[in-house]
């Protein structure tokens, strides 16, 4: 059975785009918002998020510590376009598995979410 794997981001094109990367060998759903990963994170049974930093409303880092009350705890690994080692920093401190810096390259993509599913 394939892992599920949540994608959140507010740019449509990063959710298509990782999608497409991911599509053959995960099962993937898709979020625009913290509210809506929130929302399918109770739904189902997810392996792992994928989860931007920069979003309106609710970002990245309001999102992850909302997942933390959560009784189930699914391991993420934040996108970031800024580059601000500071959200990066503070992402890990919160217990991120991991970070990716966008654009970033499909088979890198694919190896971080790999190691983080014990695929390696």
């Amino acid at each position: 059975m394939q892992e599920k794997i949540l994608v959140v981001d507010d740019d449509a094109m990063n959710l298509v785009r990782t999608k497409k990367i991911l599509d053959k060998m995960y099962n993937i759903f898709l979020a625009e918002s913290g509210s809506e990963a929130l929302d399918i994170l109770e739904e189902q049974d997810i392996d792992l998020v994928l989860l931007d930093i920069e979003m309106p409303g609710m970002n990245g880092i309001e999102t992850f510590r909302r997942m933390q009350r959560f009784p189930v705890k699914v391991p993420v690994i934040f996108l970031t376009a800024s580059g601000d080692e500071e959200d990066v920093m503070n992402a890990i401190k919160l217990g991120a598995a991991n970070y990716l810096k966008k654009p970033f390259f499909p088979q890198e993509l694919l190896k971080r979410v790999a190691k983080e599913l014990g695929r390696q």
